[in-house]
């Protein structure tokens, strides 16, 4: 097969896509975190980036030439990621490279040619160095040197200077000129485009529908670009926020006015009341910004009631702790907050947390009580139960006798003063709880039952029960809640239902604009937000919940006052998409009936987030406003009808909603399914799914992004797929030999034909693992385009339970494809009859090292390649295992361990890994040779893949520091082998 092949494809996503742009740029959205565009909105779980998606119509919208470079050289223009639209993206955002830093960017030539060297020798800073004279001049050669030293940065480098695609207006008018000329358009905007490669394609502006719609990306992007778009979800509050992300930030300036002023009444009713009742000020005048709240509990030991917290360290910037003090006078321990501590004091303050590893460590007599066992937990044929009280309706605090207790431990609190020039200024002060501060708590909890009967009624407070679940469950059992105001404390309560009657008095069309407000408001102010001690520059600040993807129960939280709620306004960039053809429902996928030529959908798969159980959090506070203003759709969660599990009924349920959607899409529609891979079992149900389903698979790509996170353990790892599908048009019946031979072919040609693409690239585009990925794809193009194999039973796979172990047959088929791609895919230099001897833990090493010399440290790249060598075990050879610093050990790191007589530890790559490390320990190449001669079974049948291993080990000398010395050893032991004789 050669790139011409690339060519008999009905769109340009089906023959190849830039990967590693397209990632690049999504990770570049990702980083911007509050800023992305749809997140203002509200939280949702896993919002795909917009330029992904925007990527992904485009690429199903372009249709191939008989020139694939040409191809992407158009498609990258399209998305203003080629030269001149990164260019033209930096200029949008104003920015500049240091002068400094592009004075090392440039020639010899070129700087004596732009600047005064005398003076940049002289010692003057180089922006004072330009030759050239007046203004104009002066602003031009400072264009032209940015020009060439931003041309001269990588990929990487330029998105630390440029806009996002989505922030510009799209490419210069001389690329669409080149747009124009090679698709046949006359197009001058990216709406135009849409709809001419529309109307080439279907005759019409085609319409885009995602019916997992979740945050709204899809339907968003789509109405940006011009598509009639359609968005529907089971759950409403994914519905609203899709109808906020087209009504809100699509609305233009005169929805952005709307909503401002909304915001600014809503605020302000808010602060004068807070304000008259005086819950947030205290006789200095001073205001409250902040409370601690923990739980308490009773050492079961010594009988001491103890304050809960992991750790007592509340602000890092300040030194500030709660200083712990057992008073024997009244049996309790007091909690005194002390601001700018020593170093030492400010360390003691972490290791005297009350609660480690779910354990009440008591500071009165030092002995240690499992929390499940202060809660009487037992296991039982319904699960674990205790001896928790459930909370009952009207329950907003812990009754006395309760287990858990709960205490205000600490007030920060803002004080506004005038400095010596008239400047007014603030400052915080971290204070220990008064008796002061326990009657405004006092009143707060007065004002609450006061109205709580009244606001439950009217909606303003929630009333909904908590369900049993998966993540809900545990609500219950570690703090016996069983309705979702339990998870808001009685000052929550009274802030956030103030707000929400406030809302309430807007008018109709007004609140529909509003709504998520009450989302961002709830979100930052509940019983399940933690305090972080680095937050703010390390002034401490509270979390918004869901700082991962569960209901975590917390023993120490943070609330937010009116003060610091404020910055929940929706501050979003507003976008004037006012698309009359874009729609949203509350419907499930099984239902829907709008035809749409292209589904882009992220559907629920075997490890599904549980959105049905965690959205309800959000759902019982608009519910009351939904039904006023959205009466068309319901305000259940839809919980019995949800898409969860990876057994049978998952799998039906899944084939039901996309044969549903193959019959509302035209025969030469297209889908694209996102879903984030697994494994080979999740490839292969998602693979059945859509087999079932009537669709064919046409391609499939990764776009990847990686970050760390503070609070996961190990790495977060983030990478989506996505999976292009046709109708599929034959019946014909295939037989497995006849599978395998043309999956073989169909991997090797596929491979072949992107390398083609990528040859003599300074920035390809595909990766290591696209390349295995690929090969996924191949084998499921090969495998979808048949009605049935007749050695399988569809209806047997397809209520296959997965506990059994047993590998599908199409698990059998990816992992047959995943080989011929391990042994076509040579690393460069290596000897192709050598490499088929390898075993595979020693090509995983191997290809490591060539991602490690490819600039790749993403742990999912490693990851990646241990599934496709089917490696289950790797983690020894990880040098470093954290997020983007991921690569494997050299022969130094190893050392002397690791070494055995089986496995990885006793093949032929780590016998001479270590040959390196003795040549290096004794300074002497024919200590490692020796080694190998004496240690090796075999060592003359096996020299020349001895030699070829220790060659290819000396390649690593320019790729990094850690391999200099080790790579120079390996060549010398390599000539030392290579010049043995017997």
């Amino acid at each position: 097969m050669t790139t011409e092949t690339l060519t008999d494809t009905a769109s340009f996503i089906e023959a190849q896509f830039p990967v590693s742009k397209v990632s690049k740029e999504s990770y570049k959205e990702r980083k911007a975190v509050s800023s992305q565009t749809l997140t203002g909105l509200g939280k949702w779980w896993g919002r795909k980036p917009l330029v992904m998606i925007r990527a992904a119509i485009f690429g199903l919208l372009m249709p191939p030439s008989e020139n694939p470079k040409r191809d992407r050289e158009i498609f990258l223009k399209i998305m203003t990621m080629d030269e001149d639209g990164l260019w033209k993206r930096m200029r949008e955002a104003d920015g500049n490279i240091r002068y400094k830093d592009a004075f090392e960017l440039l020639t010899e030539e070129e700087r004596a040619r732009f600047f005064d060297l005398d003076e940049v020798e002289g010692g003057k800073a180089i922006h004072h160095c330009i030759d050239a004279n007046g203004r104009a001049e002066k602003n031009e050669v400072k264009t032209e040197v940015q020009r060439l030293a931003f041309n001269r940065l990588s990929y990487d480098e330029k998105l630390d200077y440029v806009d996002r695609p989505e922030q510009i207006d799209g490419p210069s008018e001389k690329a669409w000129e080149d747009i124009n000329a090679h698709l046949g358009t006359n197009a001058e905007s990216l709406t135009g485009l849409i709809r001419e490669l529309g109307e080439q394609q279907f005759g019409r502006t085609p319409r885009v529908g995602d019916a997992f719609c979740g945050g709204g990306s899809v339907p968003f992007e789509a109405a940006r670009l011009g598509c009639p778009s359609y968005g529907a979800d089971l759950n409403p509050v994914a519905t609203l926020l899709t109808w906020a992300s087209l009504n809100v930030i699509g609305g233009g300036q005169q929805v952005s006015e709307l909503v401002e002023t909304a915001q600014e009444k809503v605020y302000a009713a808010v602060d004068e009341q807070i304000t008259k009742w005086g819950i947030e000020h205290d006789k200095k005048d001073w205001r409250a910004d902040a409370y601690l709240y923990c739980l308490e509990t009773e050492c079961p030991e010594c009988g001491v009631t103890v304050p809960l917290a992991p750790s007592w360290q509340i602000a890092s910037k300040f030194n500030v702790i709660g200083n712990l003090n057992h008073n024997k006078e009244t049996g309790n321990i007091e909690v005194k907050i002390e601001e700018d501590v020593s170093t030492s004091e400010w360390e003691a303050a972490d290791e005297a947390g009350t609660v480690e590893n779910d354990r009440l460590q008591c500071p009165a007599c030092g002995r240690a009580t499992p929390i499940k066992m202060i809660r009487g937990d037992q296991r039982g044929e319904n699960g674990t139960s205790n001896a928790l009280r459930n909370w009952r309706n009207d329950d907003v605090t812990p009754r006395p006798g309760d287990t858990f207790q709960e205490r205000l431990y600490c007030v920060r609190w803002m004080e506004t003063y005038t400095d010596a020039d008239e400047n007014e200024k603030t400052r915080r002060h971290y204070r220990t709880v008064t008796e002061a501060d326990r009657r405004r708590e006092e009143k707060v909890q007065r004002l609450l039952e006061d109205r709580f009967d009244e606001w439950q009624e009217k909606g303003y407070l929630p009333s909904r029960r908590i369900e049993p679940g998966n993540e809900t469950s545990r609500l219950m059992r570690e703090r016996g809640w069983t309705h979702w105001h339990h998870l808001f404390n009685p000052r929550q309560l009274l802030v956030n239902g103030l707000f929400l009657q406030e809302i309430d008095n807007l008018e109709d069309d007004v609140i529909r604009h509003v709504l998520p407000l009450i989302g961002n408001v709830v979100f930052r102010n509940s019983r399940i937000c933690r305090w972080l001690m680095t937050q703010g520059g390390g002034i401490g600040g509270g979390k918004s919940a869901f700082d991962n993807q569960a209901l975590n129960t917390l023993y120490n939280y943070s609330t937010r006052t009116w003060l610091t709620l404020r910055s929940t306004a929706l501050d979003v960039e507003t976008y004037d998409v006012r698309n009359e053809d874009a729609e949203v429902r509350t419907e499930d996928a099984r239902e829907v009936s709008t035809d749409c030529h292209i589904w882009v959908t992220d559907p629920p798969y075997a490890d599904a987030i549980n959105y049905h159980e965690l959205s309800e959090f959000f759902l019982a506070w608009y519910q009351k406003e939904i039904r006023r203003v959205f009466p068309e759709w319901y305000t259940d969660s839809k919980r019995a009808l949800a898409i969860t599990g990876d057994e049978e009924d998952f799998r039906r349920d899944m084939v039901a909603s996309y044969q549903n959607l193959a019959e509302n899409m035209p025969d030469d529609g297209a889908q694209i399914v996102m879903f984030t891979h697994q494994d080979a079992s999740v490839w292969a149900d998602l693979a059945l799914i859509m087999w079932a389903a009537g669709l064919q698979v046409s391609a499939a790509w990764t776009i990847a992004t990686e970050t760390d996170s503070a609070l996961k353990q190990g790495n977060y790892v983030q990478g989506t797929v996505l999976l292009v599908l046709r109708k599929r048009t034959s019946d014909d019946t295939a037989f497995t030999d006849q599978l395998k031979v043309q999956v073989e072919d169909e991997v090797q040609d596929q491979l072949d034909a992107m390398r083609a693409l990528d040859e003599d690239e300074e920035e390809p585009s595909f990766g290591d693992t696209d390349y295995q990925l690929a090969a996924y794809a191949a084998a499921l193009r090969v495998l979808t385009q048949y009605g049935g194999v007749e050695e399988w039973d569809i209806e047997r796979e397809l209520s296959r339970s997965r506990s059994n172990g047993e590998q599908s047959p199409i698990e059998e088929i990816i992992e047959e494809a995943v080989q011929v791609a391990a042994d076509h895919l040579i690393p460069q230099g290596f000897d192709s009859f050598q490499w088929k001897t390898l075993a595979p833990e020693e090509r995983l090493y191997l290809k490591g090292l060539e991602l490690e010399s490819h600039g790749e440290y993403r742990t999912g790249a490693y990851q990646e390649l241990a599934r496709g060598f089917g490696v289950r075990e790797y983690k020894s050879l990880y040098a470093d295992s954290r997020a983007n610093k991921t690569r494997f050990k050299g022969a130094t790191e190893f050392g002397t361990k690791q070494l055995d007589d089986e496995g990885f530890e006793g093949s032929h790559v780590r016998h001479a890994l270590f040959a390196v490390h003795e040549a290096r320990e004794q300074d002497d190449a024919q200590a490692g040779r020796l080694w190998l001669r004496n240690e090796l079974p075999d060592y003359w049948g096996n020299r020349k893949k001895l030699i070829e291993i220790l060659g290819y080990l000396a390649s690593m000398e320019s790729v990094a520091e850690h391999w200099e010395e080790d790579a120079k050893a390996a060549r010398l032991v390599a000539g030392a082998v290579e010049n043995d004789h017997a």
